[in-house]
Protein backbone atom coordinates (compact mmCIF):
# COMPACT_ATOMS: atom_id res chain seq x y z
CA UNK A 1 0.00 0.00 0.00
CA UNK A 2 1.76 3.12 -1.46
CA UNK A 3 -0.86 5.92 0.72
CA UNK A 4 -3.11 5.03 3.98
CA UNK A 5 -4.86 7.83 6.28
CA UNK A 6 -6.58 6.98 9.54
CA UNK A 7 -8.68 9.67 10.85
CA UNK A 8 -7.26 12.20 9.00
CA UNK A 9 -8.55 15.60 10.26
CA UNK A 10 -7.37 19.15 9.45
CA UNK A 11 -8.76 22.13 10.94
CA UNK A 12 -8.36 26.02 10.37
CA UNK A 13 -8.45 29.08 12.70
CA UNK A 14 -10.26 32.11 11.22
CA UNK A 15 -10.97 34.64 13.58
CA UNK A 16 -12.92 33.14 16.31
CA UNK A 17 -13.72 30.05 14.13
CA UNK A 18 -12.61 26.78 13.79
CA UNK A 19 -12.89 24.96 10.21
CA UNK A 20 -12.83 21.63 9.58
CA UNK A 21 -11.74 21.06 6.17
CA UNK A 22 -11.22 17.26 6.84
CA UNK A 23 -13.03 15.23 9.48
CA UNK A 24 -11.89 11.65 9.82
CA UNK A 25 -10.84 10.71 6.47
CA UNK A 26 -9.79 7.27 5.75
CA UNK A 27 -7.94 6.37 2.69
CA UNK A 28 -5.54 3.86 1.28
CA UNK A 29 -4.42 3.71 -2.34
CA UNK A 30 -2.47 0.66 -3.62
CA UNK A 31 0.66 0.62 -5.82
CA UNK A 32 -0.35 1.04 -9.62
CA UNK A 33 -3.83 2.22 -8.43
CA UNK A 34 -5.04 5.23 -10.54
CA UNK A 35 -7.90 7.20 -8.37
CA UNK A 36 -9.85 10.82 -8.56
CA UNK A 37 -11.46 12.43 -5.55
CA UNK A 38 -14.30 14.11 -6.36
CA UNK A 39 -16.64 16.84 -4.51
CA UNK A 40 -17.75 20.46 -4.79
CA UNK A 41 -15.99 23.68 -4.57
CA UNK A 42 -14.75 23.57 -0.92
CA UNK A 43 -15.36 19.98 0.10
CA UNK A 44 -11.53 19.63 1.26
CA UNK A 45 -10.30 18.03 -1.72
CA UNK A 46 -6.81 20.64 -1.86
CA UNK A 47 -6.36 19.88 1.57
CA UNK A 48 -6.60 16.43 1.48
CA UNK A 49 -4.00 16.26 -1.68
CA UNK A 50 -1.67 18.64 0.02
CA UNK A 51 -1.07 16.51 2.81
CA UNK A 52 -0.71 13.68 0.61
CA UNK A 53 2.09 15.71 -0.88
CA UNK A 54 3.32 16.58 2.15
CA UNK A 55 2.35 20.37 1.63
CA UNK A 56 0.47 20.72 4.80
CA UNK A 57 0.30 19.01 8.05
CA UNK A 58 -3.00 17.11 9.56
CA UNK A 59 -4.13 18.41 12.31
CA UNK A 60 -4.99 14.50 13.97
CA UNK A 61 -4.48 11.29 12.42
CA UNK A 62 -1.76 9.58 10.52
CA UNK A 63 -0.65 9.11 6.95
CA UNK A 64 1.89 6.49 5.81
CA UNK A 65 3.37 7.16 2.76
CA UNK A 66 5.21 3.82 1.04
CA UNK A 67 4.45 2.50 4.98
CA UNK A 68 6.42 5.10 6.45
CA UNK A 69 4.94 7.34 9.13
CA UNK A 70 5.05 11.13 7.79
CA UNK A 71 3.87 12.52 10.87
CA UNK A 72 7.31 11.34 12.61
CA UNK A 73 9.40 13.18 9.50
CA UNK A 74 11.42 16.09 10.49
CA UNK A 75 11.25 18.95 7.64
CA UNK A 76 14.54 18.09 5.63
CA UNK A 77 13.08 14.49 5.20
CA UNK A 78 9.83 15.63 4.12
CA UNK A 79 11.58 18.06 1.60
CA UNK A 80 13.20 15.23 0.35
CA UNK A 81 9.96 13.32 -0.04
CA UNK A 82 8.11 16.33 -1.99
CA UNK A 83 11.31 16.17 -4.38
CA UNK A 84 12.06 12.82 -5.31
CA UNK A 85 8.68 10.68 -4.52
CA UNK A 86 6.33 13.06 -5.13
CA UNK A 87 5.03 14.71 -8.53
CA UNK A 88 2.38 17.47 -8.11
CA UNK A 89 0.55 19.88 -10.88
CA UNK A 90 -0.82 22.75 -9.07
CA UNK A 91 -3.89 24.04 -10.50
CA UNK A 92 -2.19 27.13 -11.50
CA UNK A 93 1.13 25.83 -11.99
CA UNK A 94 3.18 27.25 -10.67
CA UNK A 95 5.97 28.20 -13.01
CA UNK A 96 8.28 30.61 -12.78
CA UNK A 97 7.52 33.83 -14.36
CA UNK A 98 11.11 34.53 -15.65
CA UNK A 99 12.31 31.44 -17.08
CA UNK A 100 12.23 29.30 -19.70
CA UNK A 101 10.03 25.97 -20.08
CA UNK A 102 13.43 23.90 -19.85
CA UNK A 103 14.84 25.61 -16.65
CA UNK A 104 11.41 25.57 -14.90
CA UNK A 105 11.53 21.45 -15.85
CA UNK A 106 14.94 21.62 -14.67
CA UNK A 107 14.69 22.59 -11.07
CA UNK A 108 13.44 19.68 -9.52
CA UNK A 109 16.90 17.89 -10.86
CA UNK A 110 18.99 20.62 -9.65
CA UNK A 111 17.45 20.75 -6.20
CA UNK A 112 18.33 16.54 -6.23
CA UNK A 113 22.00 17.42 -6.82
CA UNK A 114 22.04 16.68 -11.16
CA UNK A 115 25.05 18.35 -12.99
CA UNK A 116 23.44 20.87 -15.27
CA UNK A 117 24.79 18.68 -18.57
CA UNK A 118 22.39 15.70 -16.89
CA UNK A 119 19.54 17.84 -15.92
CA UNK A 120 19.29 19.78 -19.42
CA UNK A 121 19.36 16.50 -20.86
CA UNK A 122 16.55 14.89 -18.70
CA UNK A 123 15.10 17.86 -18.79
CA UNK A 124 14.70 17.98 -22.94
CA UNK A 125 13.77 14.11 -23.10
CA UNK A 126 10.62 15.05 -20.94
CA UNK A 127 9.84 18.05 -23.13
CA UNK A 128 10.07 15.87 -26.32
CA UNK A 129 7.69 13.42 -24.17
CA UNK A 130 4.77 16.31 -23.85
CA UNK A 131 5.50 17.55 -27.26
CA UNK A 132 7.07 21.13 -26.26
CA UNK A 133 10.95 20.70 -27.44
CA UNK A 134 10.30 23.42 -30.19
CA UNK A 135 9.38 25.46 -26.88
CA UNK A 136 11.66 24.64 -24.31
CA UNK A 137 13.35 27.96 -24.61
CA UNK A 138 10.14 30.13 -24.02
CA UNK A 139 9.03 31.71 -21.13
CA UNK A 140 5.65 30.62 -19.64
CA UNK A 141 3.89 34.02 -20.70
CA UNK A 142 4.89 33.21 -24.57
CA UNK A 143 3.16 29.76 -24.03
CA UNK A 144 -0.56 28.84 -24.32
CA UNK A 145 -2.39 27.68 -21.13
CA UNK A 146 -2.41 23.77 -22.31
CA UNK A 147 1.37 24.23 -23.10
CA UNK A 148 1.76 25.61 -19.53
CA UNK A 149 -0.37 22.48 -18.25
CA UNK A 150 2.74 20.01 -19.88
CA UNK A 151 5.47 22.29 -18.90
CA UNK A 152 4.24 21.78 -15.11
CA UNK A 153 3.30 17.91 -15.71
CA UNK A 154 6.96 17.59 -17.47
CA UNK A 155 8.56 19.19 -14.50
CA UNK A 156 6.08 16.85 -11.99
CA UNK A 157 7.35 13.65 -13.75
CA UNK A 158 10.98 14.50 -14.85
CA UNK A 159 12.29 12.56 -11.74
CA UNK A 160 9.93 9.64 -12.11
CA UNK A 161 8.25 9.64 -8.87
CA UNK A 162 6.23 6.95 -7.21
CA UNK A 163 3.04 9.33 -6.75
CA UNK A 164 1.78 12.25 -8.82
CA UNK A 165 -0.85 14.30 -8.09
CA UNK A 166 -2.73 16.60 -10.19
CA UNK A 167 -5.05 19.08 -8.57
CA UNK A 168 -8.16 20.18 -10.99
CA UNK A 169 -5.34 19.68 -14.04
CA UNK A 170 -8.09 20.17 -16.84
CA UNK A 171 -9.72 23.14 -15.30
CA UNK A 172 -7.72 25.74 -17.94
CA UNK A 173 -8.10 23.93 -20.46
CA UNK A 174 -10.83 23.74 -23.83
CA UNK A 175 -12.46 20.47 -24.79
CA UNK A 176 -9.62 18.97 -26.97
CA UNK A 177 -6.78 19.80 -24.76
CA UNK A 178 -9.07 18.14 -21.98
CA UNK A 179 -8.99 15.27 -24.35
CA UNK A 180 -5.53 15.08 -24.35
CA UNK A 181 -4.37 15.90 -21.30
CA UNK A 182 -6.60 12.59 -19.98
CA UNK A 183 -4.54 10.37 -22.56
CA UNK A 184 -1.48 12.29 -21.64
CA UNK A 185 -1.68 11.27 -17.87
CA UNK A 186 -2.68 8.05 -18.95
CA UNK A 187 0.36 7.18 -20.98
CA UNK A 188 2.51 9.06 -17.84
CA UNK A 189 1.16 6.41 -15.52
CA UNK A 190 1.76 3.68 -17.59
CA UNK A 191 4.96 4.56 -18.47
CA UNK A 192 6.14 5.39 -15.06
CA UNK A 193 4.83 3.05 -13.19
CA UNK A 194 3.27 5.87 -10.95
CA UNK A 195 0.22 6.00 -8.90
CA UNK A 196 -1.65 8.92 -10.30
CA UNK A 197 -4.30 10.52 -7.40
CA UNK A 198 -5.94 13.40 -9.16
CA UNK A 199 -8.41 16.34 -7.41
CA UNK A 200 -11.23 16.92 -9.72
CA UNK A 201 -14.96 17.39 -9.82
CA UNK A 202 -14.97 14.42 -12.07
CA UNK A 203 -13.58 11.19 -13.12
CA UNK A 204 -10.63 12.33 -15.56
CA UNK A 205 -7.50 11.22 -17.17
CA UNK A 206 -8.94 8.54 -19.29
CA UNK A 207 -8.81 7.83 -23.01
CA UNK A 208 -11.41 8.18 -24.94
CA UNK A 209 -12.09 4.81 -25.87
CA UNK A 210 -15.39 2.02 -25.11
CA UNK A 211 -12.58 0.21 -23.19
CA UNK A 212 -11.78 3.31 -21.33
CA UNK A 213 -15.20 4.71 -20.69
CA UNK A 214 -16.33 1.19 -19.27
CA UNK A 215 -13.01 0.95 -17.57
CA UNK A 216 -13.50 4.62 -15.83
CA UNK A 217 -16.92 3.26 -15.19
CA UNK A 218 -15.73 0.22 -12.69
CA UNK A 219 -13.00 2.14 -11.37
CA UNK A 220 -15.60 5.01 -10.69
CA UNK A 221 -18.08 2.68 -9.40
CA UNK A 222 -14.86 1.22 -6.63
CA UNK A 223 -13.51 4.23 -5.73
CA UNK A 224 -17.06 6.02 -5.05
CA UNK A 225 -18.42 2.82 -3.03
CA UNK A 226 -14.79 3.01 -0.75
CA UNK A 227 -15.71 6.73 -0.62
CA UNK A 228 -19.38 6.74 0.12
CA UNK A 229 -18.84 6.13 3.57
CA UNK A 230 -17.10 8.97 4.41
CA UNK A 231 -17.76 11.55 1.29
CA UNK A 232 -20.58 13.51 2.25
CA UNK A 233 -20.49 13.00 5.81
CA UNK A 234 -16.77 13.66 6.29
CA UNK A 235 -15.79 16.19 4.00
CA UNK A 236 -19.30 18.08 5.07
CA UNK A 237 -19.14 17.86 8.50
Amino acid sequence: MIIKTENLTKEYVAGSQTVKALNGINLSVEKGEFISIMGPSGSGKTTLMNIIGCLDTPSEGSYYLNNKSVSTLNDDELAKIRNQEIGFVFQSFHLLARSSALDNVMLPLKYAGCSEDEAIRRSEKVLEKVGLSDRKKHAPSELSGGQQQRVAVARAIVLKPKVLLFDEPLSNLDAKLRRQVREDIREIQQKLGSDIAMAHDHVVALPNSQNAIEDACHRSTRWAARCREYAHTKLHP
